[in-house]
């Protein structure tokens, strides 16, 4: 990503004038706002225009030794892996795609037969080809939705999972498409932990969405199983969702 000034405690570089160009007239609005107007609304309006697209924050963040954040460690990332492990165990998982491995230490923590970690950025997954190298049950590859089709379905697993994924997408078109390859790649069960909110955003990074709401109008062949809220000391916003494939609708 091309560096606009120091980096502020999202990743994302302040406002400095002499690194903006007077493309148009919202450029020099921009200007305007000043370099640490971080704090406002307009300051954090400014820093999302900026916003150069999930996959590009993600790949600088971890090429320039950032970690997947807070809640893929300590007791966030424990409470997590406790109930996706106990879902595993319980309902005879034997594989499992997951659609944002991150660095690898969430799945650290994972007990599952077969895994398959994909990521958008490139550095992550070299992260965990090199940390799991001397593990057989977990493969690696680049996720990227551009150049990748899938209609016979190689990349399918009993379930497929999304930790924390879904808030980081501000896209609309990459929310969507993410959703949709996310069920299309289950056979059995999807988990995903997610914050199931609109608006509140702290981080131009982020966007909140009522998903739930988008799979029962789009995924009407899925069911929501179980949700599982994280205890008050984790101080975790997110919470578990397990859905199941609808018996009508099993392959």
């Amino acid at each position: 990503m091309h560096r606009v000034g120091r980096e502020g405690d999202d990743g994302l570089p302040y406002l400095t004038p002499r690194a903006l160009r007077l493309d148009s007239l919202a450029s020099v609005h921009l200007r305007a706002l000043g370099a640490r107007a971080v704090s406002t609304r307009a300051g954090f309006a400014a820093r999302r225009l900026l916003f150069r697209g999930s996959a590009r924050y993600w790949e600088h963040r971890y090429a320039t030794g950032g970690s997947s954040g807070a809640g893929s460690s300590g007791a966030a990332a424990r409470w997590k892996a406790d109930v996706v492990n106990a879902w595993v165990r319980e309902h005879g998982v034997e594989s499992v795609v997951d659609y944002g491995c991150g660095d690898g230490n969430q799945l650290a923590l994972a007990e599952y037969p077969r895994y398959l970690g994909l990521d958008s950025s490139p550095t992550a997954v070299r992260t965990c080809i090199a940390r799991f190298r001397d593990d057989r049950t977990k493969s690696f590859l680049h996720y990227d939705p551009d150049v990748l089709s899938d209609p016979a379905r190689w990349l399918s697993a009993d379930l497929a999972l999304s930790m924390e994924v879904l808030f980081h997408l501000v896209e609309d078109d990459v929310f969507e498409d993410y959703l949709r390859r996310l069920f299309g790649s289950a056979q059995r069960f999807v988990a995903i932990c997610s914050i199931d909110a609109s608006g509140g955003e702290r981080s131009p990074h982020e966007r909140y969405r009522l998903f739930t709401k988008w799979i029962q109008a789009n995924c009407p062949q899925w069911q929501l199983l179980q949700r599982v809220d994280p205890p008050h000391a984790v101080g975790l916003m997110s919470s578990l969702y397990l859905y199941a494939r609808r018996p009508e609708a099993a392959e």
